[in-house]
């Protein structure tokens, strides 16, 4: 016991080994979500929900396990829901891209997220796209996966005169979704540790008692089968060859950089472990996201990134990688309950995503709305991902269109070159590859 004190530094971070693994199981309830998410978003695709629960739970495991031994840091990682959604909604339905090619993009973009931080480059990224773009894209992302989980909730349907319209209350169904969100909503304000979980477990139990969830045939069993998925990854790389795949490839990096590169910096401050404004181990942190997002690749998954759900447990007292390297064996431990999947329908997950969608759309509270010039390109990227179903349109929209109002207000020195190079490749995007 002494010398994993000492390797994790639990004097000197003014914590214990009962505080962590308290923090550890306060974190793995509050995105313990995740395992139930993942595969129904990602299933969508066509991949084994099965196959997916295992690779969501052991790609978490490994990068929180990682990140707990490396950097010693309170911060647990797992699949993403805002580039599962990428992914699924965007890479593979709309753009009709398989999921064993998309999952090759997936692959290919880790290999250049570990390039960028062993040589540093993540400074120079960083400094050379403004915060407000930054904040945008993460909100914008927030506002795409609540509309996901209201349209998978049936609070909204299509519509032939105004595109989409309020959703059948005389729907049972709905009633799902309307009592998990209510729910949800009362626990996460009454700051209720693993209030998402508990809105869907709920939600879960309600959908049984009015006979429209079947209840489970078991509760464990054996871990599913990794084969129908595993290392599809590498065996698709050959299909990255259009200019179409690679902007998939640098969506998925410029995503997973910046909201993986926000999420720590904002952890770790909340943590009270920011030195002179900087935040030490930087470095190994994104190196253990960079090396979890490789990992879950192969496995079979989209990008893993640190989950802000870590709060959670910082606020009960984790201050060392002790805290995530007790969520990853949580995460093991979990491999184990795979048939509760089929309880976990859209109904019960989408006060999950909607949920999900108010806490990112926070990052819109950053953005500068008095400068027109930073709010209009900023806008375009929050209410183009939603309305277009795509990240990387709604992300295009705002990107080439930042350069012309910075060179309208006279602030064409502060357009930095990365920022021309992505006005071109969005330029590429919408002209060449959506001409009909």
């Amino acid at each position: 016991m002494n010398s994993i004190g000492k390797f994790f530094h639990l004097n000197e971070n003014h914590t214990s080994f009962k505080t962590e693994f308290l923090a550890g199981l306060t974190t793995f309830v509050s995105m313990s979500y995740i395992l139930f998410v993942n595969p129904a978003v990602l299933g969508a695709s066509g991949m084994n929900k099965g196959a997916l629960f295992t690779a969501t739970a052991l790609s978490a495991a490994f990068t929180c396990i990682v990140m707990g031994l490396v950097a010693n840091y309170p911060i647990a990682s797992a699949p993403t829901l805002g580039l599962n959604a990428f992914f699924t909604y965007t890479v593979c339905l709309g753009m009709h891209v398989k999921w064993q090619t998309a999952l090759a993009s997936v692959f290919v973009a880790s290999i250049l997220f570990i390039l960028l931080t062993v040589f540093k480059v993540r400074e120079m990224i960083i400094d050379a796209i403004p915060s407000d773009i930054k904040y945008a894209i993460s909100a914008g992302i927030g506002l795409f996966i609540a509309f996901i989980g209201l349209q998978g909730g049936k609070l909204i349907s299509k519509s032939d005169s105004t595109l989409v319209t309020v959703g059948a209350l005389n729907n049972p169904l709905v009633w799902i979704t309307i009592f998990g969100l209510v729910v949800t909503i009362f626990l996460m304000i009454a700051r209720v540790p693993g209030a998402i979980f508990i809105g869907m477990i709920v939600a879960a139990i309600f959908g049984i008692a009015i006979g429209q969830i079947p209840m489970p045939k078991a509760f464990i069993s054996g871990v599913p089968s990794l084969s129908p998925i595993f290392g599809q990854a590498v065996f698709h790389i050959s299909d990255i060859n259009t200019v179409q795949m690679w902007i998939v490839v640098f969506t998925f990096l410029l995503v997973t950089f910046f909201d993986t590169t926000g999420t720590l910096i904002g952890l770790v401050q909340q943590a009270g472990l920011m030195k002179d404004n900087k935040m030490p181990r930087a470095g190994q942190a994104l190196a253990a996201d960079s090396s979890g997002m490789l990992v879950g690749s192969v496995l079979g998954t989209s990008p893993v990134g640190a989950f802000v759900e870590s709060s959670a447990g910082i606020a009960v007292g984790g201050r060392t990688g002790l805290t995530a390297v007790w969520v990853g064996i949580f995460f093991l431990i979990s491999t184990i309950f795979s048939p509760i999947l089929s309880v976990f329908t859209t109904q019960v997950t989408a006060p999950a995503l909607i949920i999900v969608g108010v806490l990112m759309a926070e990052n819109l509270a950053h953005v500068h709305w008095t400068d027109l010039e930073i709010a209009i390109p900023c806008f375009l990227i929050a209410l183009g991902m939603p309305l277009t179903y795509s990240i990387s349109d709604g992300l295009g929209w705002g990107l080439i269109i930042y350069p012309v109002s910075m060179l309208a207000a006279k602030r064409f020195k502060e357009i930095t070159p990365m920022m021309w190079i992505l006005f071109f490749v969005f330029v590429v995007y919408f002209v060449v590859l959506n001409v009909k």
